[in-house]
C-alpha cells in the first residue's frame, strides 16, 4: 500500500471478507488483498476473519493480509477452535496506542466482540472500535447497548472516534441504528449486501465529529463483487487539528 496522505487525511475502510470466500464459492484470500490495495486505507476493520493452519500462509487470513499489504494487525476473535480462530481484525499503517477488547456475546448465541484500539495518526490520537453484531433483533439491541457503554468510558483526548463493521440491521428504523446514530451523529446508508447487486446496508461506517467526513461509498468494482459476499464501505475523512 502507499505511503502516507495529506496532513490530517485518513482513509478508513470495513469490510466482512466472508474468510475470503467469493460469490463463486472460492476461497481466495489474494483477491481480497487487491481489493484492499484497491481501496488504500489507513485503517481497515476486517469481519470474518479466519485463520487455521494450512499448507500455505494465505490460510492465516489476518497475517496474511496484514503482510502482503505491510500494515500493523489487531486480532480480535470471537470463536477459538483447536485447529485456529475466526472473528474480528484491525489492520492500520497508523502506529497502535491501546487496545482493548470488548466482548458482546449474547447468552448462546455466537460469540461476538468488538476491537477498541486507539491510534496514532501524525501525532493525534484516533479511536477506533471495529466489530460485527449478531443476527438476532434482541441480540443487537443488547449489544448495541454494550457498544454505547464502551464508547462512553473515558479514553485518551481524541480528535477522532470511529465506529465501523457489519451491524447487521436490515433494516433502518432499526433500535441499534437509531441508538447508535444519536450517540455519533448520522451515519450513511450505503448498500453493501450482497456484493454482486447490493441492496441492503449492513455495514457501517460511524465518525465523530460528523463534520470530518468528506465521503462514505461502498467500493464496487469488478474484484470487489467476486472477493467476498459484502462490499468494503469506505470513508474519507479530514481529522479536526488537536486541541
Amino acid at each position: 500500500m502507499t505511503g502516507a496522505k495529506a496532513p490530517g487525511r485518513l482513509t478508513v475502510a470495513s469490510y466482512n471478507i466472508h474468510s475470503c470466500v467469493g460469490g463463486d464459492g472460492r476461497g481466495d484470500p489474494a483477491r481480497v488483498a487487491a481489493v484492499l490495495r484497491e481501496i488504500d486505507a489507513d485503517i481497515v476493520g476486517l469481519q470474518e476473519v479466519d485463520a487455521r493452519p494450512g499448507p500455505a500462509t494465505e490460510s492465516m487470513q489476518m497475517a496474511y493480509l496484514a503482510g502482503v499489504l505491510g500494515l500493523h494487525a489487531i486480532a480480535g476473535p470471537t470463536i477459538l477452535r483447536h485447529d485456529g480462530h475466526y472473528g474480528n481484525a484491525l489492520l492500520t499503517r497508523c502506529p497502535i496506542l491501546d487496545v482493548r477488547h470488548v466482548d458482546l456475546t449474547v447468552y448462546r448465541r455466537e460469540p461476538r466482540a468488538a476491537i477498541d484500539a486507539e491510534l496514532d495518526v501524525g501525532g493525534a490520537t484516533v479511536r477506533v472500535i471495529a466489530t460485527h453484531l449478531g443476527l438476532l433483533p434482541g441480540e443487537r439491541r443488547i449489544q448495541a447497548r454494550r457498544l454505547l457503554a464502551q464508547l462512553g468510558e473515558g479514553t485518551r483526548d481524541v480528535v477522532a472516534t470511529i465506529l465501523c463493521g457489519d451491524i447487521n440491521e436490515w433494516f433502518a428504523i432499526g433500535r441499534p441504528l437509531r441508538w447508535l446514530h444519536a450517540r455519533l451523529g448520522q451515519a450513511a446508508t450505503v448498500a453493501t449486501f450482497p456484493a454482486a447487486f447490493p441492496v441492503f446496508a449492513l455495514d457501517r461506517l460511524w465518525v465523530q465529529p460528523r463534520t470530518a467526513v468528506r465521503q462514505v461509498a461502498a467500493h464496487v468494482t469488478a474484484t470487489a463483487r467476486a472477493a467476498s459476499d459484502h462490499l468494503p464501505i469506505v470513508a474519507r475523512i479530514a481529522l479536526p487539528s488537536p486541541r
